[in-house]
């Protein structure tokens, strides 16, 4: 299992949208809840983001790889988390 890094800002409806994604996808695999995840507001650590190649959010990524970047969906998001699980 990989951490799982999230990118966000906090007037985004983008990353709103995809928090709320993440809720129901919890609900649904209350088992995602123990992948290590954490979430950056890059608003709130501009020098953190700054070492990371991204453009739009919110951008996942699984371990030290890019996996999602811009407009989510509930299935993209839950792919990040099965990346997560899967990787050893």
């Amino acid at each position: 299992m990989k951490p799982i890094l999230l990118m966000k800002l906090t007037h985004c409806p983008h990353c709103q949208r995809a928090l709320a994604m993440m809720e129901d996808l919890f609900v649904e695999h209350p088992e995602y809840r123990e992948i290590p995840l954490k979430i950056v507001d890059e608003g709130e650590e501009p020098a953190f983001a700054e070492t990371l190649d991204y453009y739009y959010v919110p951008t996942f990524y699984v371990g030290d790889e890019k996996v999602h970047e811009g407009v989510p969906t509930k299935e993209a998001i839950e792919k990040v988390f099965q990346m997560a699980v899967e990787a050893s």
